[in-house]
């Protein structure tokens, strides 16, 4: 079945996808949404009519449009909501003003969190807790809390007769696409993405969702519905098991050499740096943070098992885009890494030990005191810092599954 629009909205019989494309997004608070996103919302029609999620505030009209392809506003019984976050709740207060007759279900810290964003007076709230379900006819709506997935009032909407899961920002991706599901898109690429969104979305929360997975085991799942990108239907096993990898924080052999530089000394260290880590079986990998976006990079620390972090001293300190870079990924709290800060100097060090400052905020298992070179590197230098690239290849060789 379509919307009104054309597009291909079936999940079930019964259940609709509702929700919009945002093709031409391009940042997320930060995170470089190259291939656009989708804020997904979701139509339940039984004896009684759910709304499961909204969508972000300005295309409310969309998100109306696509309810009233299948039903009228006023027979809708319930707007479910999983999440507080602004992309998915948007759009709620025109959902209550126009769906006079549904309650609004929720976690209690959901409800308070929906009413420091909007004017919540007058709503009909319903608040649910784990184990908590609503029927509607057919099929029944089961509830189950997910703390710091990745806010502390989210949860899953479960509904057993159609082994269907709404998961919430679990699972998502920022992806936008004609098609609604997994296997109407290429494989690696969703993949990609979902590693993407994890790594800068979720991945300070790797203990909560490992928790919330361990939750979710007992639960038949044939239909996966998270609130951004692409339903799963056919990859499921592979992208819970990526998950699990990755709320483990599962390291692989691999290296990351990231640098900023002024006048290329730092960048000749750098280089010279992974000259070392090549001698190795190893995935690595170099970039100059001034040329890459930090989506990136903190997308292939996810998995790295070692890392040279260098930056050249300006006025006594780091240079700013290698701060903005370390700031981000000090806030995501990556673990199980090694490695080193290094970088050139000219009449005063700074800008290494400030690197090695975030790495220890971090708990970087540090292999060597910080790699510092006055002015420009001679060859010793920089055989020197081949030999702290064999150490970080070595290093990687020892650790993740290859």
């Amino acid at each position: 079945m379509e919307d009104g629009g054309g597009m291909k909205t079936e999940i079930r019989e019964g259940i609709h996808w509702v929700g919009y494309v945002d093709w031409t997004v391009r940042d997320f608070h930060g995170y470089r949404t190259e291939r656009g996103s989708t804020y997904n919302a979701y139509l339940v029609q039984d004896e009684k009519t759910a709304i499961v999620d909204a969508v972000k505030g300005p295309y409310w009209r969309e998100l109306v449009r696509h309810i009233k392809a299948h039903t009228e506003l006023a027979q809708v019984d319930y707007i479910i909501c999983n999440h507080a976050e602004p992309d998915h709740s948007g759009a709620i207060p025109k959902l209550v003003e126009f769906c006079p007759n549904a309650e609004l279900v929720c976690t209690e810290k959901c409800r308070a969190a929906l009413g420091r964003h909007y004017k919540t007076d007058g709503w009909r709230f319903r608040t649910v807790k784990t184990g908590d379900e609503i029927s509607l006819g057919k099929r029944t709506l089961q509830f189950i809390e997910t703390p710091m997935v990745h806010w502390p009032e989210s949860m899953f909407t479960y509904v057993p007769e159609d082994k269907l899961l709404f998961s919430m920002d679990a699972f998502g991706q920022h992806y936008a696409s004609a098609h609604r599901f997994d296997d109407e898109e290429p494989y690696e690429t969703i993949m990609a993405e979902a590693k993407t969104y994890f790594a800068n979305i979720v991945m300070l929360y790797g203990k909560p969702i490992q928790r919330t997975l361990e939750k979710a085991a007992g639960l038949d799942i044939e239909i996966l519905c998270p609130s951004h990108g692409v339903i799963w239907r056919k990859h499921i096993a592979d992208i819970v098991g990526r998950y699990l990898k990755w709320v483990r924080h599962q390291a692989r052999r691999k290296v990351l050499v990231i640098y900023d530089t002024m006048w290329q000394s730092t960048a000749l260290m750098a280089n010279a740096i992974f000259e070392g880590v090549l001698e190795y079986d190893v995935d690595a990998k170099l970039y100059n943070v001034s040329h890459t976006n930090n989506t990136l990079l903190v997308t292939e620390v996810l998995d790295a098992a070692a890392l040279a972090l260098g930056s050249p001293t300006l006025n006594m300190t780091l240079m700013p885009n290698m701060a903005g870079f370390l700031t981000y990924l000090k806030g995501l709290r990556p673990v199980s890494k090694s490695g080193f800060a290094f970088g050139s100097y000219g009449w005063a060090r700074g800008g290494a030990a400030e690197v090695q400052e975030y790495m220890n905020t971090m708990k970087v298992e540090l292999l060597r005191d910080p790699l510092q070179v006055q002015f420009v590197p001679t060859e010793e230098d920089l055989e020197q810092c081949r030999e702290a690239g064999r150490l970080l290849g070595r290093k990687a060789t020892e650790v993740g599954e290859g």
